[in-house]
């Protein structure tokens, strides 16, 4: 990944630096992307998944309000921008391996971070072991189905 794909970060350095260094160097994937977990601020709660390219990212940095990249719509997404559901970020950390972005958010406007209307998208359960079947292999989690 070139300079100008890396946008405002460091460049990549040694294992030490990467792992015990204070400099952010994201490690972004081939298609210059990092994946992005994000977490209720105040509960733990984990409310989404999403990818960030280094613009993302940097606008992330930059506004304190959580900016994703579209790998549907190949465009840049400000969360929350048309429901009013922003997800305002109180803390951002990263991995060992810097290749992944934890964000520590509240939601503003209705509290919903899940494009269905859901708080999470985490609103079903896979069974495993023996409980899972072909037939059903989900349920729903009810503490988090706010609809």
């Amino acid at each position: 990944m070139s300079q100008s794909e890396q946008g405002p970060f460091a460049p990549r350095g040694d294992k030490q630096a990467i792992e015990a260094g204070l400099e952010f160097q994201p490690k972004f994937d081939a298609d210059g992307l990092i994946p992005a977990i994000v977490t209720d601020v105040h509960t733990g709660e984990v409310l989404m998944f999403a990818w960030m390219n280094a613009e993302a990212l940097a606008r992330t940095v930059e506004t304190g309000f959580a900016h994703f990249w579209s790998r549907s719509r190949q465009s840049l997404w400000k969360k929350g921008e048309e429901s009013g559901n922003m997800l305002n970020v109180a803390e951002m950390l990263t991995d060992c391996d810097q290749d992944v972005v934890w964000v520590r958010a509240s939601i503003e406007g209705d509290g919903l971070a899940c494009h269905t209307g859901r708080r999470s998208c985490f609103y079903r359960a896979i069974r495993v072991g023996n409980r899972a079947t072909h037939d059903a292999m989900m349920t729903p989690v009810a503490k988090f189905d706010l609809r």
